[in-house]
């Protein structure tokens, strides 16, 4: 039975515990009726609380609904719990869902603020927008009419979205054109981009992973592939930087792509479904080449685990800053009504044993100013870490020595 409908499977079963204890309750007694138990007592918390929702229901400046009493009370329940746990209204769901599984509907952009406007960083290959002309660099002024603001970019992403085959209309502003320009797109399944590769000079590659979706291990394999399609790399810098994490599996399988063997997580927690082991399927895409990982304080959680296992089977060389410290893993359950609750059901630990939750992970060559890249991406070539580490590459083709000799 798969994990999520075992979770699931597993509330409906309590909510119809409960709905049997209330219509129990709820039966009259009468003289025939056996006796029926007195309810426990209350505690004194639940007493509290009680007392706090009779002020708010008879003083507070407006009414307020039952429903959202208890709405609110689900929400403070788990928000209190750590800062990754979280219940998820329909559109956070569903946003959720657009990022773990690397489709959504809309017309490709990917977007950032930089200097109070919203730039197009890239129009994703193939996309609505990069096959109407919208280019890096474009600054967003108009969705349908009405003006973009630079504070609300979740807004203007979601504007953008919709269903397969409706219109909307972008008006943007492009340096060397006097006027702005407008697009009229078509909005179609979009594939969201989290890995790119560009080739650096004497046949070392350059590989950077936004985050981790469904489709990453396979974009990367491709990405790979296409850099290695006239002869195998001399080494591989991969660009962890400010890349939050996403789908745990996802990250093991980056991490599988480079290793031959040996364990890549493991994870302990109270249930059966959060104690798990992963392990490395064999068959590394690099061919042994040398690897540097890029990692600064915004490398969290999956990032973690692949920079953690890669640095502890002695696989690649971490550059950087300390990472952020994010080691546990969270089971997202759908509930009712499309919501839904992220759970921290699990904290992982690296091959070697380690725990990084709130400590983070020590680069093996510290670098200053390797903070996550600018929202509209370096040019590898412009971007001091990553010549940082095409020379550790260099240096290391000459031998272990002479890159260990020369790290700053």
């Amino acid at each position: 039975m798969p994990k999520g409908i075992h979770t699931l499977l597993a509330a409906a079963a309590g909510a119809l515990l409960g709905a049997g204890l209330m219509l129990a309750r709820g039966v009259s007694a009468d003289r025939e009726s056996p006796p029926v138990a007195p309810p426990a007592p209350r505690t004194a918390v639940q007493s509290l609380l009680d007392e706090v929702t009779r002020h708010v229901k008879s003083e507070y400046v407006e009414p307020v609904t039952e429903d959202q009493l208890d709405l609110a009370a689900a929400e403070g329940m788990i928000a209190s719990l750590d800062p990754h746990s979280a219940f998820l209204d329909a559109a956070e769901y569903e946003a959720m869902r657009v990022s773990t599984s690397g489709h959504y509907s809309g017309v490709g952009l990917e977007v950032a603020e930089q200097d109070g406007r919203i730039v197009v960083v890239t129009p994703i290959e193939g996309s609505p927008a990069d096959k109407a002309g919208v280019r890096p660099g474009d600054v967003l002024l108009e969705i349908d009419g009405r003006a973009v603001e630079a504070a609300r970019l979740e807004d203007a992403i979601e504007r953008m979205r919709g269903f397969v085959g409706s219109k909307v209309r972008l008006v943007v502003s492009r340096a060397g054109e006097p006027e702005p320009l407008q697009f009229e797109l078509a909005r179609s399944d979009v594939h969201v981009r989290t890995v790119r590769a560009e080739p650096l000079p004497g046949r070392y590659g350059y590989v950077r992973v936004t985050h981790f979706n469904d489709a990453t291990p396979r974009d990367l394999g491709r990405q790979l592939a296409r850099l290695q399609d006239a002869q195998p790399l001399a080494g591989l810098v991969l660009d962890l930087r400010g890349n939050p994490g996403g789908v745990l599996e996802s990250a093991v399988g980056v991490a599988d792509d480079f290793l031959e063997s040996g364990v890549i997580v493991r994870a302990e927690g109270r249930t059966a479904d959060s104690r798990f082991e992963m392990r490395a399927s064999g068959g590394d895409l690099l061919h042994a080449a040398p690897l540097v990982v890029l990692v600064d304080r915004g490398s969290a959680s999956g990032a973690e685990i692949v920079a953690g296992a890669l640095r502890d089977h002695g696989r690649a060389t971490l550059m950087g800053e300390r990472t952020f410290g994010k080691g546990s893993v969270q089971t997202v359950v759908p509930l009712r009504d499309g919501l839904a609750l992220k759970l921290t059901t699990s904290r992982y630990f690296t091959p070697s044993g380690a725990s990084i939750h709130e400590r983070g992970i020590d680069p093996d060559v510290s670098l200053a100013g390797a903070l996550e890249p600018s929202p509209v991406p370096l040019d590898p070539a412009s971007d001091p870490a990553v010549q940082a580490a095409l020379q550790y590459l260099r240096d290391r083709s000459l031998g272990t020595q002479v890159a260990l000799a020369g790290k700053p």
